[in-house]
């Protein structure tokens, strides 16, 4: 591996290399959603396919590389943050529409990762691998959210509401069992993160989680709740 991409660059939250990263994500969401108009309901599906072996293409690779050596480091490579078991989501609900898939992939992909695009929690900047693995992630995810939802017609209701909470809640009991086993801090539910994040506002722990799953709660109630009119009206 060129010795470019393990470079410790420190990253700069909106410096060049993140605005480009963000110019990159909308061009692609417009291009995305505008081919979808355009296509019939088996363009659509082949089209959510194409996108869900992008991801697998990409991100199997990356995740791969992030649990061998030299990248292994049992605090970071395992795939157990929401953002990683959001792409393996992705993948699912691109390929095959499974309805629990969809749910996860809504909620998750238009709350929880785009959080990672707007204030990146990144050790590393450009052009260090982690960079991209971390970029690519949370973009893919994102953009696989928006065309399943607009572009493929997928619509939430109450039911997705309670899988995603139910789904979420047990991730986190999960993972306060494995950060106490393996002295790990996954999903940030067993400590706040070293540098600055929302969670500062939130209380100390285990406060802060409380209030983030009210947050959560609340938002997907407010991201149901327009789809779940929209089908009382027709």
């Amino acid at each position: 591996m060129p010795e470019i991409l393990l470079q410790p660059v420190p990253f700069v939250a909106y410096g060049l290399s993140h605005w480009i990263v963000l110019l990159i994500f909308c061009l692609v969401m417009l291009g995305l959603l505008l081919s979808a108009r355009h296509l019939g309901q088996l363009g659509q599906q082949r089209l959510g396919r194409g996108l869900a072996l992008v991801i697998l293409l990409i991100m199997l690779p990356f995740q791969i590389g992030a649990m061998s050596p030299p990248f292994w480091d049992v605090q970071y490579s395992l795939p157990l943050q929401l953002c990683d078991l959001a792409w393996m989501v992705a993948v699912v609900a691109l390929w095959s529409g499974r309805r629990w898939a969809s749910d996860l992939l809504y909620f998750w992909g238009l709350t929880l990762t785009v959080q990672g695009l707007i204030t990146p929690a990144l050790g590393y900047g450009y052009p260090h691998i982690g960079f991209f693995m971390f970029f690519a992630m949370h973009c893919l995810v994102v953009w696989a959210a928006i065309y399943r939802t607009w572009g493929m017609g997928f619509r939430p209701d109450w039911g997705s509401y309670r899988c995603a909470v139910v789904v979420t809640l047990g991730w986190m009991g999960l993972m306060l069992l494995v950060n106490a086993l393996l002295g790990t801090n996954y999903g940030f539910v067993s400590a706040k993160p070293a540098s600055a994040s929302i969670l500062d506002a939130l209380g100390p722990w285990p406060v802060y989680l409380f209030w983030e799953v009210v947050i959560a709660m609340a938002a997907w109630a407010l991201l149901t709740l327009p789809w779940v009119r929209g089908q009382r009206r027709r």
